[in-house]
């Protein structure tokens, strides 16, 4: 009995290690996948090489300063690239015959990502591990203000051409669109604009502006200002909407219909 607990505890390390190892071969993975910018701190080993071992920094120009080949340009290439980059300078230089370079990012400084408009903390965050994704960086910069819309623009580059996507902020959080929460790029900008709204007065009990909910209708837009005075009523509403040439246009909606930014109802006082 006591010997097959023991096997049923070895086997049960055993799986725990190849876990562990195929963990840890993903993150080099995403690690060699990396593109080094100016900023980040790496440190460089050379295989039974002690002597050429280097903590450095990239500089703003993307490049370092290498023991024995001078300035290395390493911005922009992947960990990866940036490896063999290193050990053909070493091999051709004569310096090592067979060359193992490794490097290993230290902090990652280079690539940062831009958040601006309705958060409450916007600025520049860097991107601190290799799947940063776009809830990730939402809640880096505290969220969407009161005052923010529902949709984020995310711009940036891929594959040397212009990018941006709309994406649905609730839905990130709420599990309906997964995709949409994408792994994020250094360069890329989240911004949030102003939440849409439309405005109401007249016989209203709070007129003033407020921001369009998700499939709000007149009715419910009405609501939101506090409904009709006792001088007012819902039965004589006027709907005030700007078309794609820009004139004003005046309708009688009805309580079903849907409510666009901009608009403006206007509350009539009972004719009784």
């Amino acid at each position: 009995m006591r010997a097959i607990f023991q096997r049923m505890v070895i086997l049960a390390l055993a799986a725990c290690m190849a876990v562990s190892l195929a963990a840890q071969a993903q993150a080099q993975d995403k690690q060699g996948d990396y593109q080094l910018g100016a900023g980040d701190a790496i440190r460089i080993l050379v295989f039974q090489n002690p002597d050429l071992t280097l903590d450095s920094r990239v500089s703003e120009g993307g490049t370092i300063t290498y023991p024995l080949i001078g300035t290395v340009e390493i911005g922009g290439l992947t960990i990866s690239g940036a490896e063999q980059k290193i050990a053909s300078a070493l091999k051709s230089g004569g310096f090592v015959q067979q060359p193992q370079v490794n490097i290993v990012l230290i902090q990652n400084r280079g690539n940062q990502v831009s958040v601006l408009g309705q958060v409450n903390r916007p600025g520049r965050f860097p991107l601190e591990t290799f799947n940063t994704r776009v809830s990730d960086m939402l809640a880096a910069a505290g969220g969407a203000t009161v005052a923010g819309d529902d949709v984020a623009i995310v711009t940036g580059v891929r594959d040397g051409k212009p990018f941006r996507k709309l994406i649905d902020i609730p839905a990130l959080y709420l599990g309906e669109k997964a995709e949409a929460d994408f792994v994020l790029s250094g360069g890329d900008t989240i911004y949030v604009n102003r939440a849409p709204v439309f405005y109401i007065y007249g016989e209203v009990q709070r007129p003033g502006s407020f921001r369009i909910e998700r499939k709000m209708t007149v009715q419910q837009a009405l609501a939101q200002g506090g409904g009709p005075t006792i001088r007012g009523t819902e039965g004589r509403l006027r709907l005030h909407r700007r078309d794609a040439s820009g004139a004003v246009a005046e309708l009688s909606p009805e309580l079903t219909d849907a409510v666009q930014p901009d608009d403006v109802l206007y509350v009539r006082e009972s004719l009784f």
